[in-house]
């Protein structure tokens, strides 16, 4: 243990082994390139980032076809300032419309429109193919098992400390 300015001695880091490094570096390049490739793909086919296309699932998902933008700020795991922003952007393209919430007044929800729904239902079939190319098909059904249980414990561990 070293020893820090204010006289205390700093924990030594658990580093890690060899498998546990290998495991989270081929994770991070893995993640980051199929991120990259999906990301590309809605782009060149369907003038939408990866982003939108989350957005316009998420709100085709609901009911009726809204949600408050904290709602689908938690389902998109991003900031209110951010997806607001996000939001602006997709709106000036027609593709969703804000409102003022009912419930008090204050809060905003999104609203996907025919424009939305439209762009999302043509570039669905391609996105889903570049899925199953890049992933899904490159996998066993118990690999894919695998990837679905340690996801969702990381998921539900981070969620639980927030």
């Amino acid at each position: 243990m070293a020893d820090e300015p204010s006289g205390r001695t700093a924990p030594v880091p658990r580093w890690l082994s060899s498998a546990q490094q290998r495991a989270w570096r081929a994770y991070m390049d893995g993640h980051q390139r199929l991120m990259s490739e999906l990301n590309r793909q809605l782009q060149r086919d369907s003038d939408l980032t990866l982003p939108e296309y989350r957005i316009l699932v998420l709100l085709s998902e609901s009911p009726d076809l809204s949600l408050r933008i904290s709602d689908l700020a938690d389902g998109v795991l991003s900031s209110r300032s951010r997806l607001t922003h996000q939001i602006r952007r997709m709106e000036a393209q027609g593709m969703v419309r804000r409102t003022s919430t009912e419930e008090d007044g204050r809060g905003v929800r999104a609203h996907l429109t025919e424009e939305g729904m439209r762009r999302l239902r043509a570039a669905a079939p391609g996105h889903v193919a570049a899925v199953r190319r890049d992933f899904i098909d490159l996998l066993t059904p118990e690999q894919l098992a695998v990837i679905a249980e340690v996801f969702e414990r990381v998921d539900k561990e981070i969620n639980n400390r927030s």
